[in-house]
């Protein structure tokens, strides 16, 4: 009996730690505590050491993504203060290969909405889709990406869903890497489509202190920005 009481025991102190860690990210009124989740997410994710980034240039630190989409209490927060944002009209969530798949998929289980997982080059073989999930022509769909750096996958993603029949007109990222020091117009805005772009935060680089988490409010009437 030792090992069944014992197993027991150990279940029902990970639901009890799971719902004290769970409300460490609300406030009194039990809504996501926004400085609170920025600190989780960046204890999560900064990472110190030596990187490569994929433009061939090093850093010191690394800004993990991955790490906050792997962990349910982060995901399912993000996904709370991301779920006001969704437009009213949206038909399907589109979750882009591979970090908006998660984020659309905790979307899709807190509003209801269904979602196709979009690949970035559609298989070549079986159906040959690019999205998986319901057809998307005449649908109004909301492309969901985790972070935009330059915009460039977004771009060609929201020009393929539209060639295959999409309406979109809106993208939600968590967080919105570019640089607004930046001088030209970046990939989104070369791009010339019309298309809103909501986030949840913006960062110009990797922080070393909770100044980027700048969340949208919680009640959109507009996208702050038009590509």
């Amino acid at each position: 009996m030792v090992g069944p009481l014992a197993a027991l025991a150990g279940s029902v102190c990970s639901v009890l730690a799971y719902r004290a860690t769970r409300a460490s990210f609300r406030g009194g009124d039990g809504q996501v505590d926004k400085a609170e989740l920025a600190r989780r997410v960046q204890k999560t994710c900064y990472l110190r050491g030596h990187f490569v980034l994929r433009s061939g240039q090093e850093t010191d630190f690394y800004f993990d993504k991955y790490q906050f989409e792997a962990d349910p209490l982060l995901l399912r927060a993000v996904a709370e203060l991301a779920a006001p944002l969704v437009p009213p009209g949206t038909e399907i969530l589109a979750g882009l290969e591979l970090g908006g798949v998660p984020i659309s998929t905790a979307l899709s289980l807190l509003t209801g909405l269904p979602q196709v997982l979009v690949r970035k080059q559609a298989k070549t073989y079986g159906t040959a889709k690019l999205s998986e999930g319901p057809d998307v022509a005449g649908r109004h769909l909301l492309v969901v990406e985790d972070v935009i750096t330059t915009g460039g996958q977004v771009v060609s993603s929201t020009h393929e869903l539209r060639a295959r029949g999409a309406e979109v007109a809106t993208v939600l990222c968590v967080i919105d890497r570019r640089d607004p020091s930046a001088t030209g117009p970046g990939k989104l805005e070369a791009a010339g489509s019309r298309c809103g772009l909501y986030s949840i935060s913006t960062i110009s680089s990797v922080p070393k202190d909770l100044t980027w988490w700048r969340a949208r409010p919680q009640t959109v009437t507009g996208c702050d920005r038009y590509w």
